[in-house]
């Protein structure tokens, strides 16, 4: 995954972290409904930035990177309720969460810039 687009690069690498915390739960805690949400949400956000990469126009563009920011948001709401239902330790939540977080402002920023540019 090349570095330079910093949206694509974190997206990716939160999915990766999201499959994880999927395997992780599904396998060892034996939780695989909410669980199996965040892992459509979480890693619906890289492939719609991919997706968004394509776009046949600046609309097209900026709706992809709006549901991308509606799926990030989403999964922030799955890790909540993993973390308050105890499926998901503190230092783990935290750390993911600040991640959603960081995607969140960066797809923001994007959308609101393309939004004025159109």
């Amino acid at each position: 995954m090349i570095k330079d687009n910093a949206v694509e690069y974190k997206s990716y690498s939160f999915a990766n972290r999201i499959v994880k915390a999927y395997k992780y739960l599904s396998m060892q805690k034996k939780e695989r409904i909410l669980s199996k949400q965040m892992l459509r949400s979480g890693t619906a956000i890289g492939a719609l930035v991919c997706e968004a990469k394509f776009a046949q126009s600046k609309p097209d563009f900026v709706n992809k990177l709006s549901i991308a920011l509606k799926e990030a948001n989403e999964t922030k709401y799955w890790l909540d309720l993993l973390h308050d239902n105890e499926y998901i330790d503190d230092a783990s939540y935290f750390s993911i969460y600040e991640d959603a977080k960081e995607i969140i402002a960066i797809l923001v920023s994007i959308v609101k810039t393309s939004k004025e540019n159109l």
